[in-house]
């Protein structure tokens, strides 16, 4: 675990990030706050590819909680089969979908405690709904995330929660509403487990970690 990365540097860092990318987008696809919260809690432990293969033809047929429970169960399972846990997953999307019609009457809530009350629904998957769709600038750590800001400096962290705090006390607030998108597309396609591409990082010069690269 690399040491947390000073002020200046922070600063620097994420200065870089913008230029190259001033609007990082989520990469799963979706409809409306309804659709997102369906297609992140289907990402757990799938890819982003992946589930947008299976919720195009889905969400054409089910954007609303109403919908959803129309299709029911059974339906749910055919447009989803394709993703890892699709039955489990199944099962919390209707449950979620009844939840959000009979409580808040068919709004998806907004707040971080009535996110995650709902079934299948984690500290992530609420941060992920409220940053992309309410553009709250929440931090959800995934496995990405949490390899890039302990390896970097940039939030080092012995667990998510921590390195979801240290991205708040430590990156600067300008930055804050687009940095797990930064994060999480440098992860993915330049700072990558086993061999990162570090050769192509344009933030080589203040990194900390040992360049692995032939």
């Amino acid at each position: 675990m690399a040491k947390q990365l000073p002020y200046n540097t922070m600063r620097e860092i994420f200065a870089r990030f913008h230029e190259a990318e001033p609007e990082p987008k989520g990469e799963l696809e979706h409809v409306n706050a309804y659709t997102l919260v369906v297609a992140v809690a289907l990402s757990a432990q799938a890819t982003d590819a992946g589930v947008n293969k299976a919720t195009r033809r889905l969400f054409q047929v089910a954007d609303t909680p109403e919908k959803m429970l129309a299709l029911g169960e059974e339906g749910l399972t055919e447009h989803i089969k394709t993703i890892g846990l699709f039955r489990q997953k199944a099962k919390n999307v209707i449950k979620l979908s009844r939840i959000i019609v009979e409580e808040y009457g068919g709004e998806v809530p907004n707040s971080r405690a009535a996110l995650q009350s709902l079934p299948g629904v984690g500290r992530k998957t609420a941060n992920v709904v409220l940053n992309m769709w309410w553009h709250y600038p929440a931090q959800a750590v995934d496995t990405h995330i949490f390899r890039v800001g302990n390896r970097t400096g940039i939030a080092p962290g012995k667990d998510v929660v921590a390195v979801e705090h240290a991205i708040e006390d430590n990156v600067p607030a300008d930055y804050q509403l687009h940095a797990h998108h930064w994060l999480i597309l440098h992860g993915r396609y330049i700072c990558v487990a086993r061999k990162p591409k570090c050769n192509a990082c344009l933030i080589r010069d203040l990194c900390p970690y040992e360049d692995k690269t032939p």
